[in-house]
């Protein structure tokens, strides 16, 4: 599993896969959630296994946007 980067850097990175973004952010699965209105799908349930990049790519969501609101998730923890 891979760590976030130090506090000084970003928390998530668009490499890191969408299941370890959740195990080390909890609260970003409400992100991920979020995007099902649309998507039609559950990120959660569909793309666990691949990376935050991937998954956007996969459903054609902004990567720039989906990481910022995953590091504002994570900031508020």
């Amino acid at each position: 599993m891979k760590t976030p980067p130090e506090a000084s850097g970003p928390r998530i990175s668009a490499d890191m896969q969408v299941m370890d973004v959740i195990y080390c952010h909890r609260s970003t699965e409400a992100v991920f959630k979020a995007y099902e209105d649309e998507t039609g799908h559950c990120i959660c349930c569909e793309a666990l296994f691949e990376s935050v990049r991937d998954a956007a790519a996969r459903y054609g969501l902004d990567l720039e946007l989906m990481l910022q609101r995953l590091e504002q998730a994570a900031a508020s923890e």
